[in-house]
């Protein structure tokens, strides 16, 4: 039987590992990208919450990547039959720091694929769970939602609205992306997904109304709300992607202390639109 004509499923529990050096050069180049001029991060210090997505970074060779710029589908992923994959949420808890200036050894399980039908036709469900140690301790646990979905209809550009004001004791911040902010967090990550920095094949092959911004980039710009305005760490974070966001027009991402250690946050569109839904633990 040949690779293509496996089920889906035989592919719960393959795993991989992935060995990498935390250095601090994608640290200051990804400070940079975030116009965090202020914090300096040296070698030992803890690497900020999700900023971990710039290391452990596959590599596949450039004559098997897809026409969307993907690596092949069918190795440590299913070869899901479906054009369209999107990175749609996550949930991450981290035990102890990841210092800087140290090797760290990820370890990726498959956990689940799930297929179903949905409003805008067949849809498929990967969940991956991810686990960071570094000198025999688990600094990060995390597991990745990835959605593989079937083409849909061409999206309309925003329509740009005065957002509400943020709720009392709310920190906020407004992001004007761009397709040079886009290419660089798709080079900080090795992301070669066309959709983040080729224009015509965006518009014209997958029917965007622009360059799209990463899921984990957004992600991390709420987290970063959340970091620059406190100081204690935090211990768990979980997030949602709800609509895309384009470099047509700033979004603001707003992060709102509760009562106890969670802090809920959110991207909105330019439009209003909820874009991701997340919330921080404090630990």
């Amino acid at each position: 039987m040949g690779v293509a004509e496996k089920p889906y499923t035989d592919w719960i529990g393959n795993t991989q590992a992935i060995e990498d050096y935390i250095s601090p050069t994608p640290i200051r180049l990804l400070q940079m990208t975030l116009d965090d001029t202020e914090a300096t991060l040296r070698d030992g210090d803890s690497l900020p919450p999700i900023w971990h997505w710039c290391y452990f970074l596959e590599a596949a060779p450039q004559s098997t990547l897809g026409p969307d710029g993907h690596a092949p589908r069918g190795g440590f992923l299913p070869p899901v039959a479906l054009p369209r994959r999107m990175f749609a949420g996550g949930r991450l808890k981290f035990p102890a720091p990841l210092r800087i200036g140290a090797s760290a050894r990820q370890t990726a399980e498959i956990k689940s694929v799930v297929e179903k039908e949905g409003r805008s036709g067949r849809l498929c469900f990967v969940t991956v769970l991810y686990t960071t140690e570094q000198d025999g301790t688990v600094c990060i646990e995390e597991e990745r939602d990835f959605v593989y979905r079937e083409e849909g209809a061409p999206l309309s550009a925003p329509e740009p609205v005065e957002l509400p004001g943020v709720p009392e004791g709310a920190w906020s911040r407004t992001v004007t992306p761009d397709p040079v902010m886009l290419f660089r967090y798709s080079a900080l990550t090795f992301n070669g997904h066309r959709i983040h920095y080729d224009q015509p094949y965006v518009t014209q092959v997958e029917h965007y109304p622009g360059l799209i911004v990463h899921g984990p980039l957004i992600a991390t710009l709420l987290l970063e709300v959340v970091r620059l305005n406190q100081d204690r760490p935090v211990a768990a974070f979980s997030f949602q992607a709800r609509a895309p966001l384009f470099d047509l027009a700033p979004f603001r991402v707003v992060a709102t202390p509760g009562a106890g250690d969670d802090v809920d946050l959110k991207a909105e569109g330019p439009d209003g639109t909820l874009s991701m839904q997340a919330t921080a633990t404090l630990g």
